[in-house]
């Protein structure tokens, strides 16, 4: 039987779908854009269309699929976006979904995923909840522009630290769940890095790495949401989501290092300065 990879092409789906065919699983990558898909992984892996507000391309998604990796696209803001996709899934008798969630959810119900995990433990579909914090890829990606341009690290988080993970951890995570589906059911993991650091030390070590002084300028809410909205011209919704979880930061939801990936992997995390190096071109 199949893994579906939803959001294939995404920070995260795509290490998921590598790690996969490592283990010599038969997978299924899923999106809106099939160029992409077809651009990203040739001919490894099939490719199907699959919009969640559009339920009749559920069942070819979904079809000789038994374990499913899902991830709630960013611009589908209400948990109920996604209820129709994963009732189907329930229908289909899905052995294992690994949801892609959210450090410290369980007790955070603001994010929309909170309520996405509870409704998928309600109608009983087996579950394996990866609940990891912030990304790495924040800051090589959305963040990297100031960084590049300004050599500044520009994110409204105060002397919050974080336990930053990189993505490529994340879907290995993924990956050993779904390949092990009756070992890990009804289970919930919160991944993390090996350490938590504040944006002063990420600046610090950012200017080690490229060899040129970066600051962590510590803007307000109000100065990074105008930034972004009026000067980066990023999507509204996107940037007030953007705050409500540096916000959570500040209140340190994001500052805790788990043992989950180790467990799960066998391996240790990789650290940011090592991911610093690693991707020293989106930073240059």
């Amino acid at each position: 039987m199949k893994v579906l990879v939803t959001g294939a092409s995404g920070n995260v789906g795509r290490y998921v779908t590598a790690e996969l065919l490592k283990m010599h699983e038969q997978v299924v990558t899923s999106g809106t854009n099939l160029e992409k898909l077809q651009y990203l992984f040739g001919d490894t892996v099939e490719k199907v269309l699959l919009d969640f507000t559009d339920s009749s391309t559920f069942q070819e998604a979904l079809n000789g699929v038994n374990r499913v990796f899902l991830m709630r696209p960013p611009h589908l803001g209400k948990p109920q976006d996604l209820y129709p996709f994963i009732d189907a899934m329930q229908q289909r008798g899905i052995q294992l979904v690994s949801f892609l969630s959210l450090m410290g959810v369980e007790k955070n119900t603001i994010p929309p995923h909170h309520r996405i995990e509870k409704y998928i433990e309600a109608i009983g579909l087996p579950y394996a909840h990866v609940r990891p914090g912030f990304f790495m890829q924040n800051l090589s990606g959305v963040h990297s522009v100031e960084i590049k341009e300004m050599n500044q690290v520009f994110v409204p988080a105060g002397k919050s630290k974080t336990s930053f993970i990189d993505a490529a951890d994340i879907g290995l995570s993924v990956a050993t769940l779904l390949h092990n589906p009756e070992k890990y059911q009804n289970s919930a993991h919160t991944i993390t890095g090996p350490e938590a650091l504040d944006y002063y030390q990420i600046a610090d070590i950012l200017t080690n790495v490229t060899e040129r002084k970066i600051t962590y300028v510590k803007p307000s809410y109000l100065k990074y949401r105008s930034y972004y909205i009026k000067k980066r011209g990023l999507d509204k919704a996107y940037v007030n989501v953007t705050v409500a979880l540096y916000f959570m930061t500040r209140m340190g939801t994001a500052k805790a290092v788990t043992t989950d990936f180790i467990k799960l992997t066998g391996k240790q995390p990789i650290s940011f300065e090592q991911f610093a190096k690693n991707h020293i071109d989106c930073f240059k």
